[in-house]
């Protein structure tokens, strides 16, 4: 499963030339974009709103192809449904909180939705799952998940650390459960979608989701993160299907994967150590500067109590 599309729909014609120039190229299951878009400040690009589903929806019948957006509330569900969007998916930040699950849940009840639900912002496992569990006690059956990688603090070569052990932790607790990479999430730039797509694959996630525009450059959201259609199509060519007569080189490479983030995770901690120590001697050193600050006043206290000669 190819899931792309830009990161926003931000006309009407950006997003239909985006999207003709992905059906053409044969590779792409279905189409996304962003109609309303969480940003971390106010007065960011928020997103089109209601008038971007009519888009999708033309979309659609100009492609043939399914649609998919993103949904954060009961109106972004009874908008999306409205317009007979075909996949919702459910964002990290969303995940993150339970009583918005909750309330999509809800609003989802009684319908034949397919929902995919991104991580969580943090790698918290049970977060994941309790979102997934949610919206399956509400009667959808029709789930797939999304690994977009995970926040950290610190410095790191990827937007979101991929702690790829936590969507295979996912697969083994919720086996039949389809999950989907989001490598452009992960990665925040263009240039390490290849390693990240075909590491999902050897690890035998379902399919990949991929930000694509037109004119990545000029994008009004995480343009670095974006590629061109035809850059896609170059990418997708490169990536290989693993077939069952190597499972076994799989399961070595999904060691080997571990072991990486083992590796990531010592370099994070050692980072994080090197800079407590810093922290640690900058305090004494400032500890040193009061106490001799406090012997001199104490010297200089005892010197006004001798008599005067």
């Amino acid at each position: 499963m190819i899931i792309a599309g830009p990161c926003s729909a931000e006309t009407e014609e950006q997003l239909m030339a985006t999207s003709k120039a992905l059906a053409a190229s044969g590779k792409v299951s279905m189409i996304r974009a962003g109609i309303w878009k969480p940003r971390t400040r106010p007065g960011s690009f928020e997103g089109v709103g209601v008038p971007g589903l009519e888009w999708m929806k033309a979309v659609k019948e100009e492609t043939g192809l399914p649609v998919t957006v993103e949904v954060a509330n009961f109106k972004h569900v009874f908008e999306a449904l409205k317009y007979k969007i075909d996949v919702l998916w459910i964002g990290a930040r969303t995940t993150g909180n339970p009583f918005s699950v909750q309330e999509i849940a809800e609003a989802l009840k009684g319908t034949d939705a397919t929902v995919f639900v991104k991580n969580p912002v943090n790698p918290d496992i049970d977060l994941w799952v309790g979102a997934l569990e949610r919206l399956h006690k509400s009667g959808i059956s029709k789930l797939a998940a999304i690994h977009r990688g995970f926040g950290s603090y610190g410095k790191s070569k990827y937007r979101n650390d991929p702690h790829w052990q936590i969507p295979i932790e996912l697969k083994r607790r919720i086996p039949e459960l389809p999950i989907v990479c989001d490598p452009s999430h992960i990665c925040g730039n263009r240039v390490c979608l290849p390693q990240i797509s075909q590491r999902a694959l050897d690890l035998d996630f379902a399919g990949l989701m991929i930000e694509s525009h037109i004119n990545p450059d000029e994008a009004w959201s995480d343009k670095d993160q974006q590629v061109t259609p035809e850059d896609l199509e170059t990418l997708l060519n490169t990536l290989v299907l693993r077939t069952p007569e190597i499972q076994s080189e799989i399961l070595s490479h999904t060691l080997e994967t571990l072991r990486n983030e083992i590796n990531e995770i010592d370099d994070e901690l050692l980072h994080l150590l090197s800079s407590r120590m810093k922290v640690a001697d900058k305090s004494a050193y400032i500890n040193e500067i009061m106490v001799l600050r406090y012997c001199r006043m104490k010297d200089g206290m005892r010197s006004l109590k001798k008599p005067i000669p």
